[in-house]
């Protein structure tokens, strides 16, 4: 009698469990997964798994973390990809490629291929001790994409073919490019091989913008359906420039004239690869326009300046790498830059409303939240 018990008792508890796997299961299956491909503004940790000096694995970076501790993200706290997944509700980050942890039902969350370094091009970051063979150093373009072919395959196994397709068919793609192939390549050096090469802004940023496009028409190829492209931000105004070519602390005009001609390009690109794809496959963000709003005005953000970085070294900050000897500002969110490159999570912030929520000005064709209410009543 005692054992006819323990069956009836544990019947229904196995059954319960069985039902809440298969509500779970069929939860993640709905939700939609998310991809990250680029460099340092949205790599969550990739490179602390590569020999490079390219990396955010070590205090003071994630001061603000939760845990507050380093992750890989060059942040004080959270990054754009972080931000953008809570917005479009994901449970949990996407995890880097990389990551031991990436594995069983946390592929159907996504992943995040990025890379700190690289650029549209093979030959930015070379300084970054980058190999070609065993991912020594940084993770170039084709081998993101490399990397991306197979985790498709580790998904396949994982749910099969048809549904690993759905899955990434129907996922948000954020691509963020284009930053270090001035700040790191073209305006490196003062005679540098790419300068020698083409002139700027019209020679080399057209030039990029016809490699990009490559890299576009590849995601896509690969599966990809939609894909949110950051333009490249105001790169003459960041402390890294101010503290070596401006004279007072203005924006450095050379820089800044390349960052826009380049953006105008990119966008005239998108547009055209989307009339020739018959549907608006790549949305793009005006990073450029976003970012200077933060940086005419702090005030009105309330940050007390958007020329010196918090943590830093030497005029505005912007001198060599944000480590632990570095000066650190106490309050994160009364500055807009959190090294001489990248912005502070509270600017970040600022920087997703205008991506959900923005108008024609900052996206096209249209912010992220029309296009996530279109893609929910298909």
């Amino acid at each position: 009698m005692t054992n006819m018990r323990v069956v009836l008792i544990t019947l229904p508890m196995v059954f319960v469990t069985i039902i809440s796997l298969v509500v779970t299961m069929r939860v993640q299956a709905a939700s939609r997964a998310f991809f990250v491909f680029g460099d340092s503004l949205v790599d969550s940790g990739n490179n602390n798994y590569l020999l490079t000096t390219a990396r955010a694995d070590s205090p003071p970076y994630g001061i603000d973390y939760p845990g507050h501790r380093p992750t890989g993200r060059f942040s004080n706290g959270v990054n754009l990809p972080d931000l953008i997944g809570q917005h479009i509700g994901l449970s949990e980050p996407t995890l880097p490629y990389l990551s031991p942890q990436l594995t069983g039902q946390r592929l159907l969350v996504g992943a995040n291929f990025a890379s700190a370094g690289i650029g549209i091009l093979n030959d930015t970051g070379i300084q970054f001790v980058n190999s070609l063979i065993y991912y020594v150093g940084i993770l170039r373009m084709f081998q993101q994409f490399s990397l991306f072919e197979q985790y498709k395959q580790r998904l396949s196994g994982e749910v099969g073919a048809e549904e690993a397709n759905r899955i990434v068919n129907e996922a948000l793609v954020l691509i963020t490019l284009g930053g270090n192939d001035f700040v790191n390549n073209y305006f490196l050096t003062p005679f540098s091989a790419r300068s020698r090469q083409f002139t700027v802004p019209q020679q080399y940023c057209t030039y990029l913008v016809s490699q990009y496009r490559n890299i576009l028409m590849r995601l896509f190829d690969l599966g990809a359906r939609r894909v949110l492209v950051t333009g490249v931000g105001p790169l003459g105004c960041i402390p890294a420039q101010l503290a070596t070519r401006s004279i007072n602390g203005e924006c450095v005009n050379e820089i800044q004239q390349a960052a826009q001609f380049f953006n105008q390009l990119l966008l005239q690109m998108t547009k055209d690869l989307n009339t020739q794809l018959g549907c608006d496959v790549f949305i793009v963000a005006n990073a450029y326009q976003m970012n200077m709003n933060l940086i005419t005005n702090p005030q009105n953000f309330g940050f007390v300046t958007s020329k010196v970085a918090c943590c830093g070294q030497g005029r505005f900050n912007g001198v060599g790498l944000c480590t632990a000897l570095s000066n650190i500002c106490p309050n994160r969110d009364l500055y807009a830059f959190w090294d001489p490159f990248h912005p502070t999570e509270r600017a970040l912030r600022f920087i997703v409303q205008d991506i959900f929520n923005g108008t024609s000005d900052f996206m096209s064709p249209m912010n992220l939240s029309t296009i996530i209410a279109m893609d929910s009543n298909v």
